[in-house]
């Protein structure tokens, strides 16, 4: 594999560096150890470019500002506070024509907030669960949903704040499990139909019509899972509670790969994303929620899980996300001699047809 040959900077949030600084192991739940931070960097660095470590936001700004720039920031930042979080290195980035990977400021606000990011998708056709939001316990008092419900933050990731918790069987347990809730989460929480059947998340890099989807990966749950839902517990011990397996070859494997595609394209996620789909009682397949800054944990993150039961290497897999975003700035400083390897892979793209889902039994 030949250099790409980029100036990175490589940003992102240390858990070590912010419990360090005091702040609570929940307010840093979504964060990354050091294990990833250098395995992200050991990386792009075998991929032939000069990788310098930045770090949050705030010291990216610092550089900015002191006149530093880079071919690429590579940007792994989830932010502190605030549903706008996700989408404050991307505003940087822009405010000072640094090119970034991962989706812009808009796409990585209104996807945080669950609630919007399930009406858009809504409003392009595309089915989602019926849903409402929740922001003090008295909310929760006039929710109406036929059903089991599930409760869960509406502007975190990572499964933070998931639970055995966050399924609620009756009525009039769902303001308890609000009010329980909403003191660690006040920017509200989301409550939407518990959907009964299988569960997939699709992994896809690229963007437009060069857009391919890596992988659709069934979650399995085990006698041992927690309950029937990703919850924290079962996704931080995954190799006790979980099983994944790669599906393709079958209705359901076409349908995720079809709706996904119609996600990220409606959300104008870009470069890498993940979406989290699960069926109905009927079999139809529904949105749940997408990730335009998928978990990049060499081991136990989801898209690297798939990417590796594809046999995509992970640095090949980072190679795709750089490669997308240097594609989107024309940085004719890459090489791209490494892509036959990648290109012989079979690849899926998004025609931006009328996304028309089946019954899946």
């Amino acid at each position: 594999m030949n250099a790409m040959n980029l100036s990175i900077a490589l940003c992102y949030d240390s858990k070590e560096e912010y419990l360090a600084a005091g702040h609570s192991k929940l307010e840093v739940a979504e964060f990354d150890d050091e294990g990833v931070i250098a395995g992200l960097e050991g990386a792009l660095t075998r991929l032939g470019n000069r990788v310098e470590r930045v770090g949050r936001g705030r010291s990216l700004a610092a550089r900015l500002v002191a006149g530093q720039r880079w071919d690429l920031v590579f940007n792994f930042t989830e932010g502190l506070r605030g549903r706008a979080r996700e989408a404050q290195v991307p505003a940087l980035c822009e405010l000072f024509d640094q090119p970034y990977t991962f989706s812009d400021p808009v796409t990585c606000g209104l996807t945080l907030d669950k609630a919007i990011a399930k009406r858009i998708v809504r409003d392009a056709g595309l089915p989602t669960p019926g849903f409402m939001v929740v922001r003090t316990p008295a909310d929760a008092e006039v929710i109406r949903i036929d059903g089991p419900m599930f409760v869960k933050p509406l502007a975190e990731g990572s499964s933070k704040g998931v639970g055995a918790y966050s399924i609620v069987n009756r009525s009039r347990d769902l303001v308890k499990t609000c009010a329980k809730l909403l003191p660690d989460f006040p920017a509200g929480l989301l409550v939407e139909e518990l959907l009964p059947g299988r569960e997939v998340t699709v992994g896809i890099t690229g963007n437009g019509d060069r857009a391919r989807v890596v992988g659709v990966m069934e979650v399995v749950w085990t006698k041992r899972s927690e309950v029937e839902a990703y919850t924290q517990l079962n996704k931080d011990e995954y190799l006790d509670r979980m099983e994944y397996r790669l599906i393709k070859g079958e209705p359901l494997a076409d349908e995720a790969t079809e709706l996904a595609l119609a996600v990220a394209a409606a959300l104008e996620c870009r470069d890498a994303s993940r979406v989290d789909l699960r069926c109905d009682l009927s079999g139809r397949l529904q949105f749940l929620e997408v990730n335009p800054l998928p978990g990049l944990h060499p081991v136990r993150s989801d898209l690297p899980i798939m990417a590796r039961m594809a046999g995509l290497a992970y640095d090949d897999l980072l190679g795709e996300i750089v490669l997308a975003a240097k594609e989107r700035y024309d940085l004719d400083t890459c090489a791209t001699s490494w892509l036959p390897t990648m290109q012989s892979r079979p690849t899926t793209t998004h025609r931006r047809k009328t996304f028309s889902p089946r019954s899946i039994s």
